[in-house]
């Protein structure tokens, strides 16, 4: 069947509420004429999410547009900016790349004493955890070092130290935490709570998968008051935190991000070092790295493996490390977090011809912003699904029941974003017939997210229920793309 553009376009917008769209523009190009029966501008304005919409489906091989509503409206594409950051990457230092945490001595070591200080040298890993650094100190003892007569010195400057990724977002979130060229625990505290008898006890640790040990950095007190939940402030390198009483129940847990990730890190590892014999001084910052020899190294997974993890998990301190690492890299010195972000949208202009707009490497700044066309763009540009593809997780079809569809016919893979207000999902769909196809789309609501910003609460009033009403838009369109693809 053929369908000019005139008569299409005009067709469709007739049923299509200006409010769902709020006035963006519709273009559809379909090879079948059953996606006509379920036009995704019909079920966007069905689903009466507030705010915009857009989304495109696209021919991976050849580029063509199979439909689109609002293609260009720029939208903030929360965490599908990492699917960007993964390859600018991955291109960048190479997918075999391994961070490195050493342990460097600035002077002679006879008969296992070190006549100088002992230095924690960080390498941007931002994955590194609490169990590493018990392996640190392990290779240490096995290395021959019982004694330093010296002091103890973290350094942290492999990576310019930004205090959080996105001013904009409350203090006690541990998803917005400060990044180093030292990180540990993604540069979080577990801090837990239980009451008896009317009285609470708190404690604060760097656990990870084998180890809890308790630390100093970082102190919680329970106060009296309604609101706010959490305030902090910072006193001579220590973390100092009150929670209200009235936010707690009788035993819990959370983290809270870390401000002084070098003297975090460097309080576990003197912990481990003592189980071992070897008695460090409290750790101090330094500014320059120091000459020495080094004496224990710690290797990261390769970059590979850790963007597989940061796109299935999307640990946002992972995104940003990685790509400050890469615009490091590229441009042979460190940059500030926005310029780096520019950097990487200028990367992703001459990589797939696109104009993003980039603030960080994470998404969580809401004011980065993408087109779906832009994000089809670069996924069907050469070279990037093989790339990827393999990253991404797998995403499950619901019928109305909310009941996972058992298919294995076809398959869906992509990488999602979320804020309040703010809902994205951008990948690969592999039809029945084995067409490969690639999609975005990306929805906000920029004037609730805004009031709930304002409002100052971390899950703002109709939040839960405008992301829900999204993500649940998003499989209709993906069931109609999907039933479309198998006509």
């Amino acid at each position: 069947m053929s369908v000019t553009r005139r008569a299409l376009l005009g067709g469709v917008l007739s049923s299509v509420a200006t409010t769902a769209l709020a006035e963006a523009p519709f273009t559809s190009m379909r090879p079948r004429a059953r996606l006509t029966e379920y036009a995704a501008a019909q079920i966007i304005r069905q689903s009466g999410l507030s705010g915009t919409v857009g989304c495109v489906l696209a021919n991976t091989a050849t580029g063509e547009i199979l439909e689109a509503v609002a293609p260009d409206l720029p939208q903030p594409p929360a965490s599908v900016a990492k699917a960007f950051t993964s390859l600018y990457a991955i291109e960048a230092l190479g997918p075999a790349h391994r961070f490195e945490t050493r342990i460097f001595a600035d002077g002679p070591v006879r008969d296992g004493a070190l006549d100088g200080n002992l230095v924690l040298v960080g390498g941007g890993d931002p994955n590194l955890v609490t169990d590493h650094l018990a392996e640190l100190a392990k290779r240490l003892k096995d290395a021959g070092l019982r004694e330093v007569k010296g002091g103890f010195q973290v350094w942290d400057n492999a990576l310019i130290n930004l205090d959080e990724i996105d001013s904009a977002q409350l203090d006690h979130l541990g998803y917005n935490p400060t990044i180093t060229g030292l990180n540990l625990n993604y540069n979080r505290v577990h801090f837990e709570w239980k009451r008896a008898d009317g009285e609470y006890t708190t404690a604060v640790d760097a656990r990870s998968q084998n180890y809890r040990p308790a630390v100093t950095v970082a102190r919680v007190q329970v106060v009296d008051r309604t609101s706010p939940v959490f305030t902090y402030r910072a006193t001579e390198g220590v973390d100092e935190w009150t929670v209200a009483r009235r936010a707690l129940n009788n035993g819990g847990s959370r983290w809270l991000p870390v401000r002084n990730p070098a003297l975090y890190a460097g309080e576990v590892f003197a912990t481990f070092a003592r189980s071992h014999g070897i008695v460090l001084k409290r750790p101090e910052e330094v500014a320059a790295l120091p000459d020495g020899q080094v004496l224990a190294t710690f290797h990261s997974d390769p970059l590979q493996q850790m963007m597989h993890g940061m796109m299935r998990f999307s640990t946002n301190i992972t995104a940003e490390a990685a790509g400050l690492s890469a615009t490091a890299a590229l441009t042979g010195q460190q940059r500030g977090l926005r310029t780096s972000a520019l950097g990487m949208a200028r990367w992703a202009d001459g990589r797939a011809g696109i104009a993003p707009y980039f603030v960080d490497h994470s998404g969580l700044g809401d004011a980065s912003r993408v087109t779906a066309a832009d994000m089809v763009r670069f996924l069907t540009a050469e070279r990037v699904a093989p790339t990827l593809r393999p990253l991404m997780k797998r995403v499950d079809l619901v019928d109305q029941n909310r009941q996972i569809i058992r298919d294995a016919a076809w398959q869906i893979v992509a990488k999602t974003g979320t804020l309040n207000f703010v809902s994205s999902l951008a990948g690969y769909i592999r039809t029945a017939d084995g067409q490969d196809l690639a999609f975005a789309f990306f929805g906000a609501d920029l004037e609730a997210r805004e009031r709930g910003k304002n409002a100052g609460g971390e899950a703002p009033a109709g939040a839960s229920r405008w992301n829900r009403q999204a993500k649940a838009l998003q499989q209709r369109i993906l069931r109609h793309w999907i039933r479309a693809g198998s006509g």
